[in-house]
């Protein structure tokens, strides 16, 4: 069988960075677990743009529909800020997740016991953390018609439509039950149902989804707004949230604050299954490019490196694989080993990026 393909997309300031030292991992796979990638490596955002004056080249984007997976770094700098908004380095990102119809975003909050400390949130609150929210990521009211600002009478008016679909919805909901069974199997779904006649027909439809395919998964119905609150309150209580593109993008924000650093966040991006079974998928750190500290060492690659290890468990069906990678961050971590973000008390010396790598790999060495 041909081995497993990659596209990576390393983007702009410190994205070349952390996905150097995801190279070493996935080069780590190959040679001590026998997983060997087909790696193909290309340009997005900035970088892109640099070259080709688009954020993404008609070329790029035809690999990225072929291969198994893409994993992308980050776009963006104030380099770029006065470019037209059709061509900034976030536009190939969009592209991206628009025309591999990537409709479920996976935004996953997880506190290793290591940084407990780091949450604003009380220890005995965060400690232990493990919840995934599911965003429909597609289509809601960022891509609703009517959309734009018009005159009416002597004053401007803003418009934002929100619109689903019953089958948009049963899609990103069946994402959601398929997560659940591989964790708690625990699901919450958060719409405002009281007020909006798109609420309403989301709670309808997942409670369709789950009652005719999923009975065995536990499906309960909040509104995102007291969701919010139960995140900060007792986050604990949930095991995957399924939300609309709206309230997916405030509360999946929200829930990366309690673990207390973006650098520790990773995602996924998933889409409908391939002709082999895989799903479409782009994986990615949640943090930005972070240009100020872009080829200083100091940026921490943390959440790239967990965006990987999405990718062996969501795209390539390697869960044992997947394991092994978070228990070596987690390792590193209890250890001590920070970089500059992480860093929490007087007279530590932080380690730069390319030893935090390192230190992941040697982690990696140890649990053989």
């Amino acid at each position: 069988m041909a081995n497993p393909s990659l596209l990576i997309l390393p983007g702009d300031g410190i994205g070349p960075e952390v996905m150097a030292e995801v190279r070493k991992i996935i080069d780590w796979f190959g040679a001590k677990r026998g997983l060997v990638f087909d790696v193909s490596e290309d340009l997005v955002g900035g970088a892109a743009y640099d070259v080709h004056g688009v954020p993404l080249a008609d070329a790029t984007m035809a690999k990225a529909q072929e291969v198994d997976a893409v994993l992308l770094g980050a776009v963006g700098g104030p380099k770029y800020d006065k470019l037209d908004f059709s061509v900034k380095p976030e536009r190939g990102l969009l592209r991206l997740r628009k025309e591999m119809d990537l409709y479920s975003n996976l935004r996953p909050a997880q506190c290793f016991d290591a940084l407990a400390d780091f949450s604003s949130l009380k220890k005995d609150i965060i400690a232990g953390l493990d919840i995934m929210i599911v965003r429909e990521l597609t289509s809601g009211v960022y891509f609703g018609e009517p959309r734009g600002i018009f005159t009416e009478g002597n004053e401007r008016v803003g418009i934002n439509t929100q619109r689903y679909t019953e089958s948009e919805i049963a899609r990103v909901a069946r994402s959601a039950f398929e997560l659940a069974r591989r964790r708690g199997n625990k699901v919450c779904s958060m719409e405002k149902a009281n007020v909006m006649e798109s609420g309403i027909l989301w709670r309808d439809v997942v409670q369709e989804v789950h009652d005719k395919e999923y009975p065995d998964v536990e499906l309960s119905h909040m509104y995102a707004d007291n969701g919010a609150m139960q995140l900060v309150r007792w986050p604990k209580q949930f095991d995957v949230i399924v939300t609309d593109n709206l309230f997916g993008d405030v509360l999946s924000d929200c829930a990366a604050m309690l673990t207390g650093s973006l650098g520790m966040l990773p995602s996924a991006s998933l889409g409908a299954p391939m002709a082999n079974g895989r799903p479409k998928a782009l994986y990615e750190p949640v943090h930005g490019s972070a240009p100020d500290i872009a080829g200083q060492g100091k940026a921490n690659p943390i959440a790239c490196v967990l965006s990987f290890a999405m990718a062996l468990r969501y795209s390539f069906d390697r869960g044992e694989d997947a394991d092994r990678l978070e228990k070596a961050v987690e390792k590193v971590l209890a250890d001590g080993v920070r970089t500059a973000d992480l860093m929490q008390n007087a007279g530590e010396t932080a380690v730069t990026t390319s030893q935090m790598g390192d230190a992941i790999v040697a982690a990696l060495d140890a649990s053989l």
